[in-house]
């Protein structure tokens, strides 16, 4: 062996040892932790120099650099420990937890040969046999307890919440999997928010702040959160074991509103892109904000410290305080002082003079939006201005419209409702389609039938490509005038969306066969402002323009969360909540879960994030429905209602909790969702 004995050992104490090409990922964060003043056991480490050099069954017995680590290691006075530290061990991207051999126990000089040899080995069992690996050699410590420790929470990713597992001595029976040991929630203030004993030991207080403590003081020193493994010696002296970046998402601290996608998730239950999100969300957040100050439903402070309508990933969602869907309880406060109320008094004369106008006055907004629609001309008639200008009128026109559909809501009785905008809709489709038409014919001759879509810029909306007509009973007067014009206003909405949508479809053929952009789906994945520049020669077309734009939609949101400082959604449960959803109506009903939207089998129940206006038609196939999300007001579960469908919305988890293929009940009356015993 030619290696110098300088390159291939050296000590956790030197300034060499940090090089991860050197010493390998586990050692070199050891050695930079050790160097920053965290409490860590001394060592040498075997380089990758000395494992570089060494063939495949060769023996190492002879080697000089073999016999100065055990030397300096103190092997012929204590038991050793000798770990893997692979230069791909321990990254921020990839953590190979488990992948090399440690091994524990280490005495006299003939055992040390074989464990180095075994760690050396592990590469093989590792994939990784082309990679460099050092060997780190520390002593071997009888603790007291041992675990590990999470900088952050790995199911939320919250980085203000961190998890604790212990078990009694050291942690290699909880990282190899063999015992579950103990586990803490904790939060920076070291308070418990969840505790499971399993076969662990319970931590004093003091560990805890001990271990919150090291999990800060590891981040401060690795500029991140870590995944973290410690040692309680019989002496009470904490030691770091070993430190690698956590490889879970960091989420950041959640704060402020809880939002939803349930009550806008009707309106938008497909994810919306740059454009559509321009297009759309400003209109429905002025349209709420405008109908909370009229109706006097969120002080002027609530409402300033909300965005109230958010998109995260082009889904999107609404303050559900706001929305009604979430109203705290009133603080002490707020039940003693008389101010508050008495300005409710004042307002409640304002409120009622609107409760009696807004009939009229959403009878005046239909007829204009009718009168604005049936006046604009073909759209290749527009000049690229006017096209700009009907987008700018419809979203002018599309706020009105929102806030008189949710102030009809708030402060009017429009339940019990037999014909829905989405009933008459299938029932018009199913008709239509029966006669042999089209479908563009029938979205020309019956434009109701866009309930049933959801909204994009396009060039004509796609149909169900089911339409069964809805059994909607004998009767078919029950309901509220106030209910008509509510669901009236609904559809006008989709009509505005729809007008704006096929407007910005335009400008995208005319820029597309410009050369201006790469196709005409470009035009859907640029801000409104680009476009408006785009169209009328304010802006000179960027090179980005002319490729194709890939959109890579997030993950569907959480049935309740908050934003966090990192722009993150981070799931929050209600103090109360511990699975079960709200029963929607329908009865009961029986059979197996199913989580296809597209072709459900007959007879099943389906699981849901959502309800959309999509699922109306397949209805008839289904004997029950749970979604995650959802108002007993939406479109969908009224249809369920009338179809006799067995609905529960608001259950949360419930895409995880039922697999495919259990055979359940569902109780859309009491919203409980039992097992049922499948009979041989």
């Amino acid at each position: 062996m030619t290696m110098t004995t300088a390159l291939a050992v050296v000590g956790l104490d030197s300034a060499q040892a940090t090089d991860v090409a050197l010493t390998g990922g586990k050692a070199a964060a050891l050695a930079g932790a050790a160097a920053a003043g965290v409490p860590t056991l001394g060592g040498v480490v075997l380089t990758t120099v000395f494992s570089d050099e060494i063939d495949a069954g060769a023996d190492i017995a002879s080697s000089p650099a073999l016999a100065d680590a055990f030397e300096r290691a103190e092997g012929a006075t204590r038991s050793l420990v000798a770990r893997s530290s692979s230069v791909v061990e321990d990254s921020a991207t990839s953590s190979m937890a488990g992948q090399f051999a440690s091994v524990i126990g280490i005495d006299g000089f003939d055992e040390f040969v074989a464990a180095v040899r075994e760690v050396l080995d592990s590469r093989a069992r590792a994939n990784a046999s082309e990679h460099p690996i050092g060997v780190l050699v520390q002593p071997l410590i009888e603790p007291r307890f041992g675990g590990v420790l999470f900088g952050v929470d790995p199911v939320s990713g919250r980085s203000d919440h961190l998890v604790v597992s212990a078990v009694d001595g050291g942690p290699e029976p909880l990282v190899s999997g063999e015992i579950d040991g103990s586990r803490y929630l904790l939060d920076a203030g070291v308070n418990t928010l969840e505790f499971a004993a399993n076969d662990g030991p319970k931590l004093p207080r003091s560990v805890l702040r001990r271990l919150v403590a090291l999990s800060v003081q590891v981040a401060d020193v690795f500029g991140g959160p870590q995944d973290v493994e410690w040692a309680i010696g019989q002496d009470d002296q904490l030691w770091l074991l070993q430190s690698r970046p956590v490889t879970t998402l960091v989420r950041g601290v959640p704060s402020g509103p809880i939002y939803g996608p349930g009550p806008v998730a009707e309106t938008f239950p497909e994810p919306l892109t740059e454009l559509e999100d321009d297009l759309w969300v400003p209109p429905l957040r002025d349209g709420v904000r405008h109908a909370l100050v009229l109706a006097g439903a969120a002080t002027k402070a609530e409402i300033a410290e909300s965005e109230i309508v958010v998109i995260v990933n082009g889904h999107v969602a609404i303050d559900l305080n706001l929305a009604g869907d979430a109203k705290p309880k009133p603080s002490i406060l707020q039940r003693i002082n008389p101010v508050p109320g008495a300005r409710r008094l004042q307002g409640a004369w304002r409120v009622g003079r609107l409760r009696s106008a807004l009939p009229r006055l959403a009878e005046n907004l239909l007829d204009r939006v009718d009168a604005d629609l049936e006046a604009v001309p073909p759209l290749g008639e527009l000049s690229s201005r006017q096209l700009i200008a009907l987008i700018q009128r419809g979203q002018s026109v599309l706020r009105a419209v929102h806030a008189h559909e949710i102030l009809m809501g708030m402060l009017t009785n429009t339940g019990g409702n037999r014909l829905t905008g989405a009933s008459v809709a299938l029932r018009v489709l199913s008709e239509a389609r029966q006669d042999g038409l089209s479908d563009a014919e029938i979205l020309t001759r019956s434009p109701i039938v866009l309930a049933l879509t959801s909204p994009k810029i396009c060039a004509c909306a796609d149909l169900p490509p089911d339409a069964l007509t809805p059994d909607l009973g004998s009767g078919t007067s029950g309901g509220t005038d106030n209910g008509v014009l509510r669901e009236a206003l609904r559809l006008r909405a989709r009509w505005l969306q729809e007008a704006t949508a096929r407007a910005a479809f335009e400008l995208g053929e005319r820029l597309a066969a410009a050369g201006v952009l790469a196709s005409v789906e470009t035009i859907r994945h640029l801000r409104l402002n680009t476009v408006e520049a785009l169209a009328t020669r304010r802006e000179v077309p960027r090179s980005e323009l002319q490729a194709d734009h890939v959109h890579a939609f997030g993950e569907p949101l959480p049935a309740r969360f908050q934003l966090s400082d990192l722009g993150f959604p981070i799931s929050a449960r209600r103090a109360d909540e511990f699975g079960g959803g709200t029963g929607a109506g329908g009865g009961g009903g029986s059979g197996p879960v199913t989580h296809d939207i597209d072709d459900p089998p007959p007879g099943s129940v389906l699981v849901t994030t959502t309800l959309t206006p999509g699922l109306g038609p397949l209805l008839p196939r289904l004997s029950g429905i749970i979604a995650e999300t959802g108002s007993v007001l939406s479109h969908l579960a009224i249809l369920a209602r009338e179809s006799n469908v067995a609905t529960i919305v608001g259950y949360a988890g419930a895409s995880d909790e039922f697999v495919d293929g259990a055979i359940v009940h569902v109780d859309g009356e009491s919203g409980n969702v039992t097992h049922e015993e499948v009979s041989e």
